[in-house]
């Protein structure tokens, strides 16, 4: 039998065997039916649930988020309010601040002005017991010269401020001798001011452009023993050679500049001291 044959057979027997069971019944179709249907509906359900419960997160998310930005609202009014108080607080201590250091300065100032007019003021001597039972003790005899007045001082009265203005209007309107007298009054009347060396540095330069060049060299001597820690010490040094270069005296010049430069290198007379060096080392020096 070849090929083609089987073939026929084969279909054949597959022809009488489907005639033999029939097509299947409809009560089982029904309910396979009747089942998918009911796997639908609860499929629909379900889905109904869940879009339900989206729907109900979402409002409670869009509630917390409301709760969250209104919480954050208040904090950041909270801070705002508290950065407020806080600057103004600072504005506050500031200004007391700013009052309490000017009523230290009146108060310094009062005091100085105190302690010049308690320092200026002559103390009487006691009277002997022989004038206090005869007054005409005290007076002097017949033909004898009374003695003389007490000396008045010249900053009785005067806080150093004002001694200050009085001197320093003297010497930048040029007057050198009124100058060095106030520079000098000043320093005997408050040998512990904080500007007593200033007040010796400018009697040094009193001297100076009065073209009186020793007592210029001794001032500032007095500038440089006396306040070795003040500011114008430099200064004093450099003026000091200025003045010795004017009178000849070539060396000590170079000395004080060269001592400027060695103690205080990076100081304004340093640079100035390093000028006179140069103009020292010159031809025709």
């Amino acid at each position: 039998m070849n090929t083609r044959h089987r073939l026929l057979a084969a279909t054949a027997v597959v022809v009488c065997a489907s005639a033999a069971w029939g097509p299947p019944p409809a009560s089982a179709a029904n309910r396979e039916h009747q089942q998918m249907m009911a796997d639908i509906r609860m499929l629909q359900e379900q889905n109904q649930q869940i879009q339900l419960a989206l729907t109900q997160l979402a409002e409670t998310l869009k509630a917390v988020n409301a709760r969250l930005d209104q919480q954050g609202e208040s904090s950041r009014k909270g801070f705002a309010d508290q950065k407020l108080l806080v600057d103004a607080l600072s504005g506050e201590v500031r200004t007391l601040r700013e009052k309490l250091d000017d009523t230290n300065v009146r108060i310094s100032s009062l005091g100085q002005e105190v302690e010049a007019l308690r320092t200026s003021m002559p103390v009487a001597a006691p009277p002997t017991e022989a004038a206090a039972t005869d007054p005409t003790a005290a007076a002097p005899p017949e033909g004898t010269t009374p003695p003389p007045p007490p000396a008045v001082n010249p900053a009785a009265g005067l806080s150093p401020q004002r001694l200050w203005d009085q001197a320093y209007a003297d010497y930048t309107a040029g007057q050198w001798a009124l100058a060095i007298a106030g520079f000098d009054t000043f320093i005997k009347a408050f040998p512990r001011n904080e500007r007593a060396d200033s007040a010796q540095y400018y009697v040094g330069e009193s001297y100076l452009l009065d073209g009186r060049f020793d007592q210029a060299i001794a001032a500032y001597d007095k500038v440089i023993a006396n306040y070795p820690s003040g500011d114008q010490v430099p200064f004093a040094f450099y003026k000091r050679g200025l003045a010795q270069a004017r009178l000849g005296q070539t060396d000590r010049a170079r000395e004080s500049w060269e001592t400027v430069i060695a103690k205080y290198p990076g100081s304004d007379a340093a640079v100035m001291a390093k000028q006179g060096l140069d103009r020292l080392s010159r031809p025709g020096r």
